[in-house]
Parts: C-alpha cells; structure tokens; sequence
C-alpha cells in the first residue's frame, strides 16, 4: 500500500487522525496532515482508506 498526502491541498479538517490516527497526525502549527509511517500494517487498511474517504480536500491518495 502506497499512501501520498499533499500537504498544499490540506485544509487542517482533522478527519484523516480521526479515523487513522496510527497513521496520521496535524502539524501543531497549522493543523495540516502529517504522515507518520510510509509502511501501515495491512490491518490498518480500511481505516486509512476511510481517512481518504473524509478528506473534504482529497489531499489524501491511497494505493493498493
């Protein structure tokens, strides 16, 4: 699984931790996505998916 954040298009909604925070977390200055493994454990599938999902700004692209 390859995931990409763009951190341009990132409005700091949060909804990326609140569904994958093992794998997602906001800079504490601007509140924008922050990857925090390149490598998720493939139990943690559905929930990065689901961080996508949310995402109002699409900055998050997952590939299997």
């Amino acid at each position: 699984m390859k995931i990409t954040v763009d951190q341009d298009r990132c409005v700091a909604s949060g909804q990326c931790v609140t569904a994958a925070a093992d794998v997602f977390d906001q800079r504490d200055e601007d509140g924008v996505v922050v990857l925090l493994t390149d490598n998720p454990p493939t139990e943690l599938a559905t929930d990065i998916h689901q961080a996508a999902a949310v995402c109002p700004a699409l900055a998050i692209v997952v590939e299997d």
